[in-house]
């Protein structure tokens, strides 16, 4: 039994009130392609299908071509809902769908929906775990509500069946070693009672995992979040989207690999002064790279005159733009001490000035400020600027 993983599609999904409709068709297509060039026996998609409980028209509309593309194909998908979902919106006509061969679990009841398939080595069932909320499984946490709900499937006494589990969970190792995250991740709590150990999972010969947008591998088993299948923050700008490509043989033997995914648009972070972006020498550099979503920060201790209009002017796609002059240094406290008492005004100017620019005065801009407070204290008649007036 061969199988494509992904998850947090995110359909609908907007970034700096861009919408990513576009993007998001164009990597549902290269899904399907990667499905038909692997030949894989059925797709799971683990939550998070929309960004919102209620998708947009567009993004319904878009996540039905995706499913009828897989279907005519003979693929059969198994979709569970994640927190950003409406169970009762994914999963409308569930029932009647299924003979389509589209599986969907948005509600769990006593116990959760079982998909069963079957290749050359037998029977594979794929338990279906949508996310929800302890309370609606009568429990304090994740972590009980997950595992009060797999204690319900009957019991394989011979441990002979192959079980593929499909839920939308923050899943922690079986030491409690938390997952890696990205900055798109920003409704994720970690750790307490957000946390599901691996370890509940042990009875599965695969886990596919959806919630985390970093592809990763959890604790000792196989236990996998397929991250995102697209980059959803600047924080993710480094990394590589993928797909994972599940092959179960006979019970035991399990093998995983990653399937990249190129976007249509990728997302870069690029700084220097405006001037120097926008020469042409720089500009011819990013050959096709014109075109990414970028963040930029601009070097420039000077003010500027509306530089995003001069970036997009060869950059369209300018999502964001950082002035390093406002960042605070990362290795700076986040409070700083001026003693009044002890500093001159200048003295005292240049602390403010470091500890809210995270930056020293310049020597230009001291002399300024040694001016003004010159003329300032002759202005009062202070004594102590008598010598230098």
């Amino acid at each position: 039994m061969k199988f494509l993983h992904t998850a947090d599609l995110h359909i609908g999904k907007r970034i700096f009130e861009l919408s990513l409709m576009e993007d998001q068709a164009y990597i549902l297509r290269q899904i399907v392609e990667i499905a038909l060039e692997e030949r894989v026996d059925a797709l799971l998609i683990a939550g998070d299908v929309y960004d919102r409980a209620v998708p947009p028209a567009e993004g319904v509309t878009l996540l039905d071509d995706f499913l009828t593309k897989l279907l005519k194909q003979h693929i059969p998908v198994i979709m569970i809902t994640g927190n950003h979902d409406s169970p009762e919106r994914v999963a409308f006509a569930d029932r009647i769908l299924e003979k389509q061969g589209l599986y969907i679990a948005g509600e769990v009841g006593k116990e959760p929906k079982t998909v069963t398939l079957t290749d050359a080595f037998g029977e594979v069932d794929f338990v279906c775990l949508p996310f929800i909320k302890p309370a609606q499984a009568g429990c304090a946490s994740n972590a009980q509500a997950v595992e009060k709900l797999l204690s319900s499937l009957p019991v394989d006494k011979k441990k002979s069946r192959r079980r593929v589990l499909v839920t939308h969970y923050f899943v922690v190792g079986e030491m409690g070693e938390s997952p890696l995250l990205s900055q798109s991740e920003s409704d994720v709590n970690v750790g307490g009672l957000d946390a599901v150990p691996a370890s509940l999972f042990q009875n599965f010969d695969y886990a596919a995992l959806g919630h985390i947008h970093k592809a990763q591998k959890v604790g000792s088993g196989n236990v996998y979040y397929s991250g995102s299948a697209l980059k959803y923050s600047f924080g993710e700008a480094l990394g590589e989207k993928s797909v994972n490509i599940v092959e179960l043989e006979e019970k035991g033997k399990v093998s995983v690999k990653m399937r990249a995914l190129k976007p249509l648009h990728e997302m870069r972070c690029i700084r220097g002064e405006l001037g120097e972006l926008i020469k042409a020498e720089t500009v011819l550099s990013q050959g096709d790279g014109l075109a990414d979503y970028l963040q930029v920060t601009l070097t420039d201790r000077e003010e500027l005159i509306d530089p995003m209009a001069s970036l997009r002017s060869v950059y369209p796609n300018v999502l964001q733009i950082l002035f390093q002059k406002n960042l605070k240094r990362e290795d700076a406290p986040y409070e700083s001490r001026i003693e009044v008492g002890k500093k001159s005004t200048q003295e005292l100017f240049s602390d403010f000035y470091e500890m809210l620019k995270g930056e020293p005065l310049d020597e230009k801009r001291k002399a300024i400020v040694e001016e003004a407070a010159r003329a300032a204290q002759k202005a009062e008649g202070d004594p102590t600027c008598a010598a230098d007036c």
